[in-house]
C-alpha cells in the first residue's frame, strides 16, 4: 500500500478484505462485543467503523490514527499528554478552539503558554529548544501563513502540526519529522458539513497508545454514524481537494485585483483564501450581500462558507475586515459572479 500514491490510498485503505466481506465498512452501532476479539468495549478498542477510518487516515498520513469525538477532543487528548508546568508555544493566529483550551489551561496554571508570531522564525527556533510542545498549524487559521515544520522537529520539544486546512495531500508532517499530527475531520475530510470527528496520527507506537488511553479517560469517542460518514468522505477527498483548490487559486487571482480588496493571503495549494476589506462594516455588508456562498462558520465542505472571523469572541485580535472563505465545489465563475456583485 505504501507504493500507492495517495489518491489511492483514500480509495482502498480501511476496506474489508476477502470473499462474502462487504465492500465497505458497515456502521456498526455496538458498544460491548463478545469477549475473546479484537473489540471488547467501544471506550476502549473502538468499534470495526473506527477501526477502518483510522486505517486510511494512517495510510494518508504515515502513521496510526486514533479518533476522536470532535477535533477538539482531539486537541484536548493531545495537550492531556503534557505534565503540569509544560510550556506551549502557538502562533499568534490559530484555531479558536485550540486556542479557549490553552488559555483555560494557562489561567488554572497547568500550561505555559507563549503565542508567537508565524513569521518569526528566530522566537519558533527559540521556542524549539525550551519549550515542551511547538504547537503549529501551517496554513495558520484563519490568516492562511505559514510555518517550516522541518526546522523544528528534533529539538527539545514535542513537535505538533494540526493538518486540518493542508490535509495529508497537501503535506504530511510526520515525514518531516513531526511527533503527532491532528486533523479536524469536521472539515475537508468529512467534507460534507455533517459530521463532528477529529483524529489525531503519529509514528510513535507508545504515543498512539497514550492518545487511546487519552480518549478512554475523557470518554470523548466518536459516534458509529460519524466514524462512518467520515470514511465516506475521506474516499472522495483527492478529487474534492483538486478541484477546490482549483478553484481557489482562480478566485485569489481575481480578489487580488479588485480595488475593494486590500489583502489577499492564498499559500498557493488548498482550499482556504482570506482576504481582507477595509474595515468590518465593508467586510460585514459583503458577507450579507452573497446569494451563492453561505455565510456561516467553519470550512472544508462541497458548498462555499465565508465568515468574518473578528465576529467571534476569541478572535477578536483577529483584523477586522478579514474574511475567511472556504471555496466549495461550486461552479467558480459562479463563486465569482457571487462575490464580485456583494464586492461592488
Amino acid at each position: 500500500m505504501n507504493d500507492w500514491s495517495p489518491r489511492t490510498r483514500a480509495i482502498a485503505a480501511g476496506r474489508p478484505a476477502g470473499a462474502g466481506k462487504p465492500l465497505n465498512t458497515p456502521i456498526v452501532p455496538a458498544s460491548t462485543f463478545y469477549a475473546g476479539g479484537d473489540h471488547t468495549y467501544a471506550r476502549e478498542e473502538g468499534t470495526p467503523t473506527w477501526t477502518a477510518l483510522e486505517e486510511a487516515v494512517g495510510a494518508l498520513e504515515g502513521g496510526k490514527a486514533t479518533s476522536f469525538a470532535s477535533g477538539v477532543g482531539a486537541v484536548a487528548a493531545v495537550l492531556d499528554l503534557f505534565p503540569a508546568g509544560a510550556q506551549v508555544a502557538v502562533p499568534t493566529f490559530s484555531y479558536a478552539g485550540t486556542r479557549g483550551l490553552l488559555d483555560h489551561a494557562a489561567e488554572m496554571g497547568r500550561l505555559k503558554v507563549r503565542r508567537i508570531d508565524p513569521a518569526d522564525t528566530a522566537a519558533w527556533a527559540v521556542a524549539a529548544e525550551e519549550a515542551d510542545l511547538l504547537w503549529i498549524e501551517s496554513p495558520t487559521n484563519p490568516t492562511l501563513e505559514l510555518i517550516d515544520i522541518a526546522p523544528l522537529v528534533g529539538h527539545r520539544a514535542r513537535v505538533v502540526v494540526d493538518n486540518t486546512f493542508a490535509t495529508p495531500l497537501g503535506q504530511q508532517p510526520l515525514s518531516q519529522g513531526a511527533d503527532i499530527v491532528v486533523h479536524s475531520a469536521t472539515k475537508l475530510i468529512g467534507g460534507h458539513s455533517d459530521l463532528l470527528l477529529g483524529i489525531t496520527v503519529t509514528a510513535d507506537d507508545a504515543l498512539a497508545e497514550e492518545l487511546v488511553h487519552a480518549r478512554t479517560r475523557t470518554g470523548a469517542t466518536p459516534g458509529a454514524l460519524e466514524a462512518w460518514l467520515a470514511l465516506r468522505g475521506l474516499r472522495t477527498l483527492p478529487v474534492r481537494f483538486a478541484e477546490q483548490s482549483k478553484s481557489a487559486a482562480l478566485l485569489a487571482e481575481r480578489l487580488a485585483e479588485h480595488p475593494a480588496v486590500t489583502k489577499v493571503a492564498y499559500p498557493g495549494l488548498g482550499t482556504m483564501i482570506a482576504f481582507e476589506l477595509p474595515d468590518a462594516e465593508a467586510a460585514a455588508k459583503v458577507c450579507e450581500s452573497l446569494e451563492l456562498i453561505v455565510h456561516a462558520t467553519s470550512l472544508g465542505g462541497v458548498e462555499s462558507l465565508i465568515e468574518r472571523r473578528a465576529m467571534w469572541p476569541g478572535d477578536a485580535h483577529v483584523p477586522a475586515g478579514l474574511l475567511r472563505f472556504s471555496v466549495g465545489l461550486e461552479d467558480p465563475e459562479d463563486l465569482w459572479r457571487d462575490l464580485r456583485n456583494a464586492l461592488g
